[in-house]
């Protein structure tokens, strides 16, 4: 069995065993409690292993890969890269002046899918931004259950297009990509941005600036004909990555640089067979959860019951 983290592994722990040892105190205080019935107790131990596989889950156990998974980890040069995807879902991205009459957002959504299928073993994460950002996927190897998110990424309604900023993203890129170095500091970072540079906007626009060394290729890839292509050529020098416009069909994977210990295997390795075991955690803790929220209902609607008998 391997993992890989979505946090760094100290901390990871250090949140485990905080968890760990206050739900053992809590515990115990309702033990001691003549009033407290044990059945109590269970519950809150039910609780206490829903929040442990919680944690379990956050290390991304998984089935296969062993030695070779390992090795590939270890080494700086074959370390699978780091992309992150940063995507405008402002209302500019749904005006359909991409190629042959397709939303800007579509053809977004096409290219991304694209190059998750250029890099089939690097780890992705999910940017999207209008007037603030959101880190819609961590970074992850789950390539499989990250095409449905981007395939689900709309634009947000039309009603804060002068409050776009084309550099929202600025800070939560810089911080993802220190914990990327962190977690992995042999692992290449690409960064690829997916926008119109906020060209019906008003409001002042920010800069990236990431730590200088964190950024190793990608590109900034501008859609549509009345794109703030200046805008989106400041921001490709800030993360010093080229700019290419999305007017053609040419393939965007044209633009995506080669990187070692992404690239798909040829016949002198197979590709480890990794299987993840998050999702399997994550459904045992929510069936425990959803058993404490039916008592939880069940006792408000009986403790309800008893006080309008009261009243009565």
């Amino acid at each position: 069995m391997t993992f890989s983290p979505v946090v760094p592994p100290a901390l990871l722990i250090a949140i485990a065993a905080a968890v760990v040892v206050l739900r053992l105190i809590t515990m115990w205080q309702l033990a001691g409690s003549a009033r407290q019935r044990w059945t109590t107790v269970w519950r809150w131990s039910a609780l206490t292993l829903a929040v442990v596989l919680m944690l379990i889950a956050a290390a991304r156990p998984a089935i296969g890969g062993g030695a070779q998974f390992s090795a590939e980890r270890a080494s700086g040069d074959d370390a699978p890269a780091n992309v992150f995807l940063i995507v405008d879902r402002s209302a500019d991205s749904a005006i359909t002046d991409h190629l042959a009459g397709q939303s800007r957002i579509a053809g977004i959504r096409d290219d991304i899918t694209a190059l998750i299928d250029r890099y089939p073993r690097a780890r992705f994460a999910l940017i999207t931004f209008a007037s603030r950002s959101s880190l819609e996927w961590p970074l992850s190897e789950d390539t499989w259950s990250l095409k449905p998110v981007v395939a689900g990424v709309q634009p947000y309604p039309d009603n804060m297009t002068a409050e776009v900023n084309a550099a929202a993203a600025a800070n939560v890129l810089r911080y993802q990509l220190i914990a990327a170095g962190q977690r992995d500091p042999g692992a290449q970072n690409l960064v690829f941005y997916f926008g119109s540079g906020a060209p019906s906007s008003r409001a002042p626009q920010g800069e990236f600036d990431p730590v200088p060394g964190s950024v190793d290729g990608g590109a900034v890839f501008g859609y549509g004909a009345t794109r703030n292509e200046p805008g989106l050529r400041r921001i490709a020098d800030q993360l010093d990555v080229p700019f290419v416009a999305r007017d053609t069909a040419r393939p965007v994977t044209e633009a995506a640089p080669d990187v070692s210990g992404v690239e798909p295997t040829q016949s002198t390795g197979a590709a480890p067979d990794r299987t993840d075991l998050y999702w399997v955690f994550t459904m045992v803790a929510a069936v425990l959860l959803l058993f404490e929220i039916y008592l939880t209902l069940r006792e408000f609607r009986t403790s309800r019951a008893a006080r309008r008998d009261e009243v009565v």
